[in-house]
């Protein structure tokens, strides 16, 4: 059994992208929209967490260079 994996940032920014295109194309019924977009909010969501995850990374590392400069 294969152990599951986190899907690479990347991968699930091209899928939001999908579904936004999909949604956008107008060709879904109304339920089929809101399936979409449940899914498209869920990915929003993930992907504001690995960004924020990212930026205090980013922060950390940014005042440890600075103190490193005192």
């Amino acid at each position: 059994m294969q152990a599951k994996t986190t899907p690479q940032f990347e991968d699930q920014l091209v899928e939001l992208e999908k579904i936004v295109t999909n949604i956008e194309s107008g060709k879904l019924n109304l339920e089929e929209s809101l399936k979409k977009f449940e899914e498209g909010i869920k990915l929003y969501k993930d992907l504001k967490k690995t960004i924020n995850s990212a930026e205090k990374k980013i922060k950390v590392l940014t005042d440890e260079l600075k103190e490193e400069d005192l």
